[in-house]
C-alpha cells in the first residue's frame, strides 16, 4: 500500500505501483490510498458525479450571471454602460482567478479538497447574494420588469451585492479548473479505450452543462423578472449545497492523482529548485575535513539535483510559454463572447417579446437560451457524425485537429457578430420609422425572433472553440498541470472580458464627449450598439488572420507511453 494511506488517505502517494498491473489504473490511488481499480474505479461511473456536479455549478454561475444586467439597470438604478463594464469586470475576476486557485491545487490543496472549499464558499455567496436584495425598499418589478422606477439602493445594499458577487466569482475560480481536470481525469490515457472515452468526456462534459444552463436561463429568467430577485438568488443556492452532497457521493468510486515532492504547479517547481540549490550550497561550505571524498561525492549529487530539477523546470515553463501565441490570438473572441450576456440581453428587452396567443412575455435574458440548446442540438452530431465522417478523410482520431476546431468557431463567432451588427442596425430603423427613438419603454414593433440567429451561431462557435480549448489547454501542459492548463484557458475569457470592459467604457467616453449620445446610451434607440459589433467583427477578422499563423506553425506535444503523476 502506499505510504499516508491511513490517517489521510487521499494524501497518499501513487508511486509507480499502480502502473505495473493492468488491472490498476497508472500513476493513481483510489479514496484509500491504494492502487485504484479499473474495475471499481474512474470512467463513466465516476465521471457523471463530477459532471452532475458541474451542470449544477454553471445553473447556479448563469442563474446569477445570466440576467445581472437587468439587476444592475434595474433595482440597483446603474447606467448601461456602467452595468456592462461592471459585469465584464467581474466577470474578468471570476475567470482570471482559477490561475491562483489552480497552481494552489496542483502543488498544495489537490483537486477533491479545492472542489470541496469552493462549493462550500459558493453556497456562501449565493446565499448571501439572495439576502442581499432583501434590503432594497423597491417593488423586484421596478426598473427594467416595469415602469415603476427603483428608489436608489443603499450603501449597505450595494456592499452586501457586491460582497456576496465577489465571494461567488472566487468561488467559481476554484471550482471551474479542478472539476474539469479532475473529471478528465478518471480516464487513463494510457489506456486506449479510456483515451478513446477521455476525448468524447470533454463533448459530453459541454454537453450537459448547457443543458443545464438552458434550463436556467429560462426558469431563473422568468422568476427574476416576474416573481423577485431574492428567490431568484436563493434557488442556486440550494442547488449548489445539493451539488456538494452528490459530489460526496461519489467519493469511494474516484480516481486521484497526487503531487509529490518532485511534482506540482510552475511555482512549486520553482521552490523546489531553489530549495534544492540552498541545500547543496550548505554541504559544499562546510565539509568535513576527514570525510573530504565522502563531501565532493554528496555535492556532486546535490549539483546533479538542483540541475535536474532546474531542467524540468524549465521545460516546464516552456511548454506553458509556448502556447501563448494560441491564447492571444483568442482573446477577441472572449471579447466577443461577453456581449451575450450584456448587450445582447438589453437589446432582447426593447423587442416586442409576446409570444404565443396569450401574449406571454418571454424574459430578456432567456434568449440566451438559444446558445446553449444549439450546443445541445449540435453537440452528439458533432461527436456521432461529424468526428467519424472527418476522421476518413483527415485519419486523426478525433476528426479534425484541435486547432481546427477552435479556428472553425472563431469564423463562426465572426459571422455572428456580423449578423448582430445587422439586426441591430434594421432595429434602430425600425423604431425611427415607428416614432420611438425618444420612447424607450415602449417596445419596438420588431419580433424578438430576429435576434435568435445570433445566438445560434455563437452556440455553433462554442461547439467548436469552446470545447477545443478546453482540450487544448489540458491536453498540451504536462501531466501534472492539468489544472493550470484549463485554468489558462479560463484566463483568455477573463483577460477578454477585461479587454470588453475597457472597450466600453473608453468608448462611451468618447462618443459621449460634446453632448453627443453614447453609442451605449440608456436609450438604446439613439445608440448605436451596431457600430460596436461591427468593431469587433472587424478585430475578429484580423485575430483570424493571425491565429491561423500561429496554428499552421504550431507543434503538438508529443505523446509518451509513460504516465507521469498528477496532481488530483
Amino acid at each position: 500500500m502506499p505510504s499516508g494511506s491511513g490517517s489521510e488517505p487521499l494524501l497518499a502517494r501513487a508511486g509507480g505501483m499502480a502502473g505495473e498491473d493492468d488491472d490498476f489504473a497508472a500513476a493513481a490511488v483510489d479514496h484509500r490510498g491504494r492502487p485504484a481499480s479499473r474495475a471499481s474505479t474512474g470512467r463513466w461511473r465516476s465521471a457523471l458525479f463530477i459532471i452532475a456536479v458541474e451542470i449544477a455549478e454553471r445553473f447556479s454561475f448563469y442563474g446569477v450571471s445570466a440576467n445581472l444586467i437587468s439587476y444592475l439597470t434595474g433595482p440597483l438604478g446603474e447606467g448601461l454602460a456602467k452595468a456592462a463594464s461592471a459585469i465584464n469586470l467581474w466577470n474578468g475576476v471570476a475567470q482570471m482567478l482559477p490561475l491562483l486557485v489552480a497552481a494552489l491545487a496542483d502543488s498544495w490543496l489537490g483537486r477533491y479538497r479545492t472542489i470541496l472549499l469552493a462549493s462550500l464558499l459558493y453556497i456562501l455567496g449565493l446565499a448571501m447574494l439572495a439576502l442581499s436584495t432583501l434590503l432594497s425598499s423597491g417593488s423586484h418589478k421596478c426598473g427594467t420588469a416595469g415602469n415603476t422606477p427603483c428608489p436608489p439602493p443603499s450603501g449597505l445594499q450595494m456592499a452586501a451585492f457586491y460582497t456576496s458577487l465577489y465571494l461567488v466569482a472566487l468561488a467559481q475560480g476554484g471550482h471551474k479548473p479542478c472539476v474539469q481536470a479532475f473529471g478528465a481525469d478518471q480516464f487513463d490515457e494510457s489506456d486506449p479505450k479510456e483515451a478513446v472515452s477521455r476525448s468524447s468526456f470533454f463533448n459530453w462534459w459541454y454537453f450537459g452543462i448547457c443543458a443545464g444552463t438552458a434550463v436556467t436561463l429560462i426558469f431563473l429568467s422568468y422568476i427574476q423578472d416576474n416573481i423577485g430577485w431574492g428567490l431568484g438568488f436563493g434557488i442556486p443556492c440550494v442547488v449548489m449545497a445539493f451539488a456538494l452532497v452528490v459530489f460526496l457521493l461519489g467519493t469511494r468510486t474516484y480516481r486521484y492523482y497526487v503531487s509529490d515532492s518532485k511534482q506540482g504547479s510552475v511555482f512549486a517547481r520553482a521552490g523546489e529548485a531553489f530549495t534544492a540549490w540552498k541545500s547543496s550550497r550548505r554541504k559544499q561550505s562546510s565539509p568535513p575535513l576527514a570525510e573530504s571524498e565522502f563531501s565532493a561525492h554528496v555535492d556532486e549529487e546535490g549539483q546533479r539535483a538542483v540541475t535536474r530539477s532546474s531542467a524540468d523546470l524549465i521545460e516546464e515553463a516552456k511548454s506553458v510559454i509556448r502556447l501563448f501565441p494560441i491564447w492571444a490570438t483568442c482573446l477577441i473572441y472572449a471579447v466577443a463572447f461577453s456581449q451575450s450576456s450584456t448587450f445582447f440581453t438589453k437589446q432582447a428587452a426593447t423587442l416586442d417579446r409576446r409570444v404565443g396567443h396569450a401574449g406571454l412575455q418571454v424574459p430578456p435574458a432567456a434568449l440566451q437560451s438559444f446558445i446553449s440548446i444549439t450546443i445541445v442540438v449540435l453537440m452528439p452530431v458533432y461527436d456521432r457524425a461529424i468526428v467519424p465522417l472527418a476522421r476518413r478523410y483527415t485519419g486523426v482520431s478525433s476528426g479534425i485537429t484541435m486547432l481546427q476546431r477552435i479556428g472553425t468557431g472563431m469564423l463562426l463567432s465572426l459571422v455572428s457578430m456580423v449578423v448582430a451588427a445587422l439586426v441591430e442596425t434594421r432595429r434602430l430603423r425600425v423604431a425611427m420609422d415607428a416614432g420611438l427613438v425618444d420612447q424607450p419603454k415602449v417596445p419596438v414593433p420588431m419580433s424578438l425572433w430576429w435576434m435568435v440567429p445570433q445566438y445560434v451561431l455563437f452556440g455553433a462557435a462554442d461547439v467548436f472553440t469552446m470545447v477545443g480549448l478546453q482540450e487544448f489547454f489540458y491536453d498540451q501542459v504536462p501531466d501534472r498541470m492539468r489544472s493550470l492548463g484549463l485554468a489558462l484557458y479560463l484566463s483568455i475569457f477573463g483577460i477578454g472580458s477585461f479587454i470588453s470592459s475597457g472597450l466600453v467604457s473608453g468608448i462611451d467616453r468618447a462618443t459621449s464627449a460634446r453632448g453627443q449620445s453614447s453609442w451605449f446610451s440608456n436609450n438604446l434607440n439613439r445608440g448605436h450598439l451596431d457600430y460596436f459589433y461591427w468593431l469587433i467583427a472587424g478585430l475578429s477578422a484580423l485575430e483570424l488572420l493571425v491565429y491561423v499563423f500561429f496554428a499552421v506553425i504550431f507543434k503538438y506535444k508529443k505523446k509518451t507511453a509513460a504516465i507521469a503523476t498528477r496532481g488530483d
